[in-house]
């Protein structure tokens, strides 16, 4: 079938015009293809990863080795999905220098997609499914895209921190619990 804007349009549910490799907090999820329960169970209000669970929590671990602009808080990896919260801070480049902001034409101001939480996203969901593919018959890990929420505020990522933090003692209210 023939690409089709009309049929096989996506609608972006990024922020327009936002800059996603700006300094910043990221309320981050990323949920399994059809949510199915790859990285263990919840038994007693206790997150218990299998194998799979205990490679995707290495790897969200690993994050800040290869994203050094990157700080991670609370995260959580559930049966179904991953929750987190990225940092991104603002690395300079050489020699601590970077153009004055305000001198640059408005599309030049956005960073290398490399330093976007979109690629931080990506490297881990990659590296999650090389080791699912190499070592289980598990071949789609990840639900196309993800779901970022930035957060703005101190009481916003208090609230989100507990969310994270509460999700397996939750896990029973979850629409796809089952």
């Amino acid at each position: 079938m023939n690409y089709n804007p009309k049929i096989h349009h996506r609608r972006s549910i990024r922020l327009k015009g936002y800059d996603y490799a700006q300094a910043g907090l990221y309320f981050i999820t990323i949920c399994t293809n059809h949510r199915q329960h790859i990285f263990g169970e919840v038994l007693n209000s206790q997150m218990i990863l299998n194998d799979t669970g205990k490679v995707a929590d290495e790897c969200w671990q690993a994050i800040p080795q290869h994203f050094p602009n990157a700080i991670l808080h609370e995260f959580v990896v559930m049966p179904n999905h991953v929750h987190g919260i990225i940092e991104l801070t603002n690395l300079v480049g050489a020699k601590n220098i970077s153009p004055p902001q305000n001198i640059l034409p408005r599309q030049a101001q956005f960073k290398s997609p490399s330093m976007t939480i979109g690629s931080v996203v990506r490297g881990y969901k990659i590296g999650v499914t090389k080791w699912c593919r190499n070592n289980t018959n598990i071949f789609n890990v990840w639900q196309r895209d993800y779901y970022e929420h930035i957060i703005r505020n101190e009481m916003a990522f208090q609230r989100i921190a507990r969310y994270i933090i509460n999700n397996p003692s939750n896990w029973k209210d979850d629409k796809f619990y089952k």
